[in-house]
């Protein structure tokens, strides 16, 4: 398999972006360590590059489609995993300032060497629950924008990123295939959480026909203290 970065090129410029080299050649080289590495360690599913360059790199980048990302100063990616979507919206939006947060040590071990062979600057690691992590002074209510590709229904997902947004910052969840029943079932738990005006933005990933949604809920009231609840109660008892 090769990468061909006239792929990538393509589908990005279909949206209107204009990289330059270095920064496409910064997309090649996180390809290559993610593929390398998923040989000993479960990153990802996808290992066609033409998938990871579709439904990783250009699904995470489609952001701009609920905001702008140039407006943004601070971001989390919460339960960033292999690092999507925060670590193409870095190499796209160099304005941002980002913390890809995980539960497990090894995937951020994996995260910090692209960062270093990238030479990402503005950008870290923060190993931690979400649960826990939403509940530390440092990170609660600190950021314009909170987004998550995790697999979780938005009550869950919900009480574990709101915590993050500072008032009148957002929370952006990554969604496969049409959520409109999702988001309803989840309405109430978004304002017990201090979350509001919620947009649900459909469409499709360029040259496809693979349907993805993005949620954006804004932060119009601060979390009450006791959210997030303690590690496991989230997914276990989504707030109704």
């Amino acid at each position: 398999m090769t990468f061909d970065i006239s792929n990538l090129r393509i589908a990005l410029e279909s949206m209107g972006f204009h990289l330059y080299d270095d920064e496409y050649d910064k997309f090649f080289t996180y390809c290559m360590m993610l593929l390398e590495k998923n040989k000993v360690m479960n990153l990802t599913a996808i290992t066609d590059i033409d998938e990871v360059i579709l439904k990783h790199f250009v699904d995470s980048v489609m952001l701009h489609k609920a905001l702008d990302p140039k407006e943004i100063t601070t971001m989390i990616d919460v339960g960033t995993g292999a690092g999507f979507p925060g670590i193409p919206l870095k190499i796209v939006y160099e304005n941002l300032n980002v913390i890809l947060l995980d539960s497990l040590q090894k995937r951020l071990e994996f995260l910090d060497d692209v960062i270093d062979e990238l030479r990402l600057t503005g950008i870290e690691t923060v190993h931690a629950r979400a649960e826990d992590a939403g509940q530390a002074e440092v990170l609660r209510e600190r950021f314009d924008l909170c987004v998550s590709r995790a697999v979780a229904n938005l009550s869950t997902l919900s009480e574990l990123c709101l915590p993050f947004v500072k008032e009148g910052g957002h929370f952006v969840a990554y969604k496969a295939g049409k959520v409109e029943d999702e988001v309803d079932a989840a309405r109430h738990a978004i304002e017990l959480l201090g979350g509001g005006n919620i947009e649900v933005i459909n469409f499709t990933l360029p040259k496809s026909d693979l349907e993805r949604s993005l949620i954006r809920i804004e932060k119009i009231n601060k979390t009450p203290s006791k959210y997030p609840r303690k590690a496991g109660r989230p997914s276990k008892e989504p707030l109704e």
